[in-house]
């Protein structure tokens, strides 16, 4: 039986050879120098059909060949937050027996009921590069924080459908506490402005908290939002959360057409508060911000649809730091 440490098949180094072009505009790794963060929505991370070529009948329709691509990506990252992780760890633990033994991961429990979707949320990272802080927690809202989601009537009765997920990394001589989180999508865009604007709200009590320890905060995830500027841009940036500036303009999910990439769905960010007091909230120094886009560049006899369920229907979003 055919396992993902086996040599690849000629057609996945060839898409492996491909996908290295892309890659290339990622900063490589300095030790002392700099902090590679990413943050990827991968689409039902969760079981695998354990072979190099899935067939039509196999389900799912991922496979080693999509793992490898996949764990490539995930290399070049030190830390990276990944949602829609299942409750069936088989393509994360092949993925990460690709990576090898230096990256190490940790994650959510799974969140059940049918908003949570079944989901964990998980980072995988580089442990020549970083190692955990100490700090790992999900976050519930307090009632005396003002949010559709806290009051003393229901502080502990309505909670964000997945709860985000904080973890500390110390990097060098520097610490980051990262969170993660899914928003949920609901039938219409105004049923996750109340999310957005409780997590805006907690994200910044807790970054001034931080703040007073040296530590970074920095907020990664699919937050869901439709579009730059619209209510829901609005409620994500209303207590100073900051996108990363250079990835306004980079496409999050799968085009319909590649002449036409879709820089309208503005789901996925990378952000953090830039001032509190008159100085930085962070003392990582922002340096660059881009994305991975592998539509049209791997896998390309397939469609849309089954790219999107092969490697995922978003592309994973990086920032560098400078440490």
């Amino acid at each position: 039986m055919a396992e993902i440490t086996d040599p690849p098949p000629q057609v996945v180094l060839d898409d492996l050879s491909a996908l290295s072009t892309v890659l290339a505009q990622i900063p490589p790794k300095t030790d002392g120098d700099n902090l590679l963060i990413g943050t990827w929505n991968i689409r039902a991370f969760g079981n695998l059909t354990k072979t190099w070529a899935s067939q039509p009948g196999d389900s799912p329709r991922r496979d080693f060949h999509a793992c490898v691509l996949i764990a490539e990506v995930l290399s070049r990252f030190d830390i990276v937050a990944i949602q829609e992780v299942k409750a069936n760890l088989r393509a994360l633990r092949h993925t990460l027996k690709r990576l090898g033994p230096d990256y190490g991961f940790v994650m959510t429990d799974v969140t059940y009921g049918q908003p949570g979707n079944g989901e964990r949320l998980a980072y995988v990272f580089d442990t020549r590069r970083v190692k955990l802080s100490g700090l790992a927690c999900e976050l519930v809202v307090p009632e005396d924080i003002d949010t559709p989601f806290s009051s003393p009537a229901n502080a502990f009765q309505r909670q964000f459908v997945r709860t985000p997920y904080a973890v500390g990394f110390q990097a060098g001589e520097q610490t980051v506490v990262l969170v993660t989180l899914h928003v949920i999508y609901g039938a219409a865009s105004q049923d996750r402005v109340a999310e957005l604007t409780g997590i805006a709200k907690w994200l910044r009590q807790w970054a001034e908290q931080e703040d007073d320890f040296g530590h970074n905060l920095i907020a990664m995830g699919d937050f869901n939002i439709d579009r730059h500027g619209d209510p829901l841009w609005q409620a994500f940036t209303s207590t100073g959360l900051t996108p990363a500036p250079g990835l306004l303009k980079v496409p999050r999910t799968l085009s319909s057409s590649l002449d036409t990439p879709d820089l309208k769905s503005f789901f996925d960010q990378i952000a953090w508060f830039e001032t509190v007091r008159g100085r930085p909230y962070l003392s990582l120094k922002y340096r660059q911000a881009g994305g991975v886009n592998f539509q049209g560049v791997v896998l390309k006899d397939l469609n849309r649809t089954e790219l999107s369920w092969r490697i995922s229907d978003h592309y994973p979003l990086w920032v560098e730091f400078g440490l």
